[in-house]
C-alpha cells in the first residue's frame, strides 16, 4: 500500500520479499511462536469471559470511537434515522390531536389552523422531521403558533439534533486522527541485530520515518517480556523489564531526523546479559520497541509499537549504512533500510565473555609468580609493613621509658642535694 502512494520506493519491497524467501523456516516458527505485539504494532491480546460489559457503556464515546468502521456507520446512520423516525412518531400525533390530518374540501371554508402545515400523513410528518433536524427548510412545511407544544416539540428536537451531532462528528474526527495513523510512517527494521560494538555484545535495531515533518519530543523505550519463576516457584507468565538505550544524555529521547540505530549494551545488571548465540534460539523472551512523540502538524501524541522475538535476532550481523551526501544534502536509501552484513564476532554470551576475560588476566597474574622479579601478593606485602611499624613502635616506646626514668633520676638527686 506504501508504495502504490509513492512513499516506499519499489525497490525497499523487494528486499524484504527477498529476505522473506531466504528465511523460509523462521516464518514458519514465528507463525507458531505468540506474541504480545505484533510487527505492525496492534496487540496480540485476545479477552475472554469478561462479564462486566457494563463497564464498557459507562464510556460511551471512547467504546465509539474503538468500534471498526463499519459498525461505527452503521450506528451513525442508526442514531439519525432512529431520531427523524421519532420525531416524525410525535408531529404525526400532534397533527392527529388537534385534527390536521381531517379531510377537507378545497372548495369549501378553510378550516382551523393546523400546527404544521402541509401535514397530510406519516411521510409529510417524517420529511418534517429531517427538515427540523438537518435544518433544511424547503419552505413547504412549518410550525405555527397555534399549538404551544408543537413550538416546544421543535425545541427539543433542535437540541437532541445538535447533540447527536456533535458526538457522531467527534467520533467520525478521532476516527480519523487516531494518532496510530501517523505511525503507519513510521517504520522498524524487520530483524534486529547483535553486533560488537566498542568491544561489548550490543543489542541494535533500525528506526524511520517517511514522512518529512518531525516527531517533537520523540522518546523510545525497550522492555523485555519473559517468563520468569520466583525463589518460591511462582511463575510469572509476563514479566516486563526495561532496558536501557546507549544515549550519551542518559535519557532515551531522540531526533528521528534520518533512520537511527538504536542500540543496547549487553553488561552487567542487562536482562540479555546472559544471552549467547546458541542460548538466543530456545530463548522465551520477546523486546518490545516503544515509540513516543507529538505529531508536529497536529500536536496529537502519536505512539509506535513492534516486537522482536529470537527469531528475528540476527546475531553476529550489522546493518549496512543508508546514509549518504549528494550536492549538499543527506540522502537515504530506504532500499537497504533492513539489510545486514556478516561481521566476526564470538558466540559467548557478554558474561562467558566478561569470566572468560577475568580467567585470562589471572592466569597470567599467576604465571609471573614464577619468577624472582614479580610482585609479592598484596597479603604479603601488607604484613612485613604492618610488623615494622610495630617494632618501630616498640622502639620509640623504649626510649620514652628511658628518658623518662633519666628525668626522675635527675629530679631525686637535685632534691638531695
Amino acid at each position: 500500500m506504501l508504495a502504490r502512494k509513492g512513499l516506499l520506493p519499489d525497490g525497499f519491497l523487494l528486499t524484504r520479499l527477498a529476505e522473506e524467501q531466504n528465511q523460509p523456516n523462521r516464518s514458519r516458527v514465528r507463525s507458531q511462536r505468540a506474541r504480545f505485539i505484533t510487527k505492525t504494532g496492534s496487540c496480540n491480546v485476545a479477552h475472554k469471559n469478561i462479564r462486566e460489559q457494563g463497564r464498557f457503556l459507562q464510556d460511551v464515546f471512547t467504546t465509539m470511537v474503538d468500534l471498526k468502521w463499519q459498525h461505527s456507520f452503521l450506528i451513525f446512520t442508526s442514531a439519525f434515522l432512529c431520531s427523524w423516525m421519532l420525531f416524525a412518531m410525535i408531529w404525526w400525533l400532534l397533527a392527529f390531536a388537534h385534527g390536521d390530518l381531517e379531510p377537507r374540501d378545497p372548495n369549501g371554508e378553510p378550516g382551523p389552523i393546523p400546527c404544521v402545515t402541509a401535514i397530510h400523513s406519516f411521510t409529510s410528518a417524517f420529511l418534517f422531521s429531517i427538515e427540523v433536524q438537518v435544518t433544511i427548510g424547503f419552505g413547504g412545511r412549518m410550525v405555527t403558533e397555534e399549538c404551544p407544544l408543537a413550538i416546544t416539540v421543535l425545541i427539543i428536537q433542535n437540541i437532541l439534533g445538535l447533540i447527536i451531532n456533535a458526538v457522531m462528528l467527534g467520533c467520525v474526527f478521532m476516527k480519523t486522527a487516531q494518532a496510530n495513523r501517523r505511525a503507519e510512517t513510521l517504520i522498524f527494521s524487520r530483524n534486529a541485530v547483535i553486533a560488537s560494538r566498542n568491544g561489548r555484545p550490543t543489542f541494535m535495531f533500525r528506526v524511520g520515518d517517511l514522512r518529512k515533518s518531525m516527531i517533537i519530543s520523540a522518546t523510545i523505550q525497550l522492555q523485555v517480556i519473559r517468563r520468569t519463576v520466583t525463589a518460591e516457584g511462582e511463575v510469572i507468565p509476563v514479566c516486563q523489564l526495561d532496558i536501557q538505550v546507549e544515549n550519551p544524555l542518559r535519557s532515551n529521547g531522540i531526533f528521528l531526523v534520518s533512520p537511527l540505530i538504536i542500540s543496547h549494551t549487553m553488561e552487567r545488571g542487562s536482562p540479555l546479559y546472559e544471552l549467547s548465540a546458541q542460548s538466543l534460539a530456545s530463548e522465551d523472551l520477546e523486546i518490545v520497541v516503544i515509540l513516543e512523540g507529538v505529531v508536529e502538524t497536529t500536536g496529537i501524541t502519536m505512539q509506535a509499537r513492534t516486537s522482536y522475538t529470537p527469531e528475528e535476532i540476527l546475531w553476529g550481523r550489522r546493518f549496512v549504512s543508508i546514509i549518504t551526501e549528494e550536492d549538499g544534502r543527506y540522502c537515504v536509501d530506504y532500499s537497504k533500510f533492513g539489510n545486514t552484513v556478516p561481521i566476526k564476532m564470538s558466540s559467548l554470551s557478554a558474561k562467558e565473555l566478561d569470566q572468560t576475560r577475568g580467567i585470562q588476566e589471572g592466569s597470567s597474574n599467576t604465571g609471573r609468580t614464577c619468577d624472582s622479579s614479580a610482585p609479592h601478593p598484596w597479603y604479603a606485602q601488607s604484613e612485613t609493613p604492618k610488623e615494622e611499624v610495630e617494632k618501630k613502635g616498640q622502639k620509640k616506646k623504649v626510649q620514652l621509658e628511658v628518658i623518662g626514668r633519666q628525668i626522675e633520676e635527675d629530679g631525686l638527686g637535685e632534691m638531695s642535694d
